[in-house]
């Protein structure tokens, strides 16, 4: 059985959340001769620093049922929020990986917004045998489940997480223990995940671990819009998630 940090700190989304869900501007040319024009006060004042979203702000525009009709969606608890503000590593470089992954801000965040997704189970036929009622709910048990979280920075704050999150990929490949809550769980592996095109820019991981003699690959795609960024943390029942392409669209078209 996978320990309860796997599925819920290094994971982001628990078992029980799965259960629940299916739970410059341009210039005129100058004459060469001409004295350099001064510049003028608005060019020479330095732009005001871009100000982070607030929690409520960033509340309206996190993926909603209305935009994944397909999918059931479940609020995060308190108690995974503050899950992933305890969640830490063996590994300093490695921290910014388990806080995308527990559903936690990577860095000094302004506002977080936390949901919950899950593709909707087929209706099944009245006429189906009772073999493949079966099957049709261990499928959707084995449905990934994604953790969403949007968090928000003042100034460069979203391109330094992001920035750190591409770093951690590099220097966690070879793996790292994730811990919070008084457990620990192994990542094992650290690997490029499937390209994503979204935002102003975006990464993806595929992200691998042994819980127990177990072994488990999870997705982590992280997607940044000017000073907010989006990650999305998923896992299945199955051991082997797939990247939540709809949900990451989704959030993207959302976010503008």
């Amino acid at each position: 059985m996978r320990s309860t940090l796997v599925r819920r700190t290094v994971l982001t989304a628990s078992a029980v959340s799965l259960a629940l869900l299916s739970t410059a501007c341009g210039s005129d040319k100058a004459d060469d001769k001409k004295a350099e024009a001064k510049p003028s006060a608005a060019a020479s004042s330095a732009a005001p620093a871009a100000k982070g979203k607030t929690d409520t702000e960033l509340a309206a525009v996190i993926v909603a049922q209305a935009d994944l009709p397909d999918h059931q969606l479940k609020a995060a608890t308190p108690a995974e929020a503050a899950a992933g503000a305890s969640a830490t590593s063996d590994k300093p470089q490695c921290v910014p990986l388990v806080k995308a992954q527990a559903m936690g801000a990577v860095g000094t965040s302004t506002g977080t917004a936390r949901t919950k997704v899950v593709a909707k189970p087929k209706e099944q036929a009245a006429s189906q045998s009772p073999e493949d009622k079966l099957k049709g709910l261990m499928d959707a048990l084995g449905a990934t489940a994604t953790a969403v979280t949007l968090t928000s920075y003042d100034g460069k704050g979203a391109e330094e997480a992001f920035a750190s999150l591409k770093t951690a990929g590099t220097a966690c490949a070879g793996g790292y223990t994730a811990s919070g809550e008084g457990q620990a769980g192994k990542v094992t592996k650290v690997g490029a995940g499937a390209p994503v095109t979204a935002g102003d820019e975006a990464l993806a991981y595929t992200v691998e671990g042994d819980a127990e003699g177990e072994k488990f690959t999870t997705q982590l795609v992280v997607v940044r819009k000017g000073n907010t960024l989006a990650t999305f943390s998923a896992l299945s029942l199955s051991g082997a998630a797939e990247q939540p392409k709809a949900v990451v669209d989704a959030q993207a078209k959302k976010l503008g």
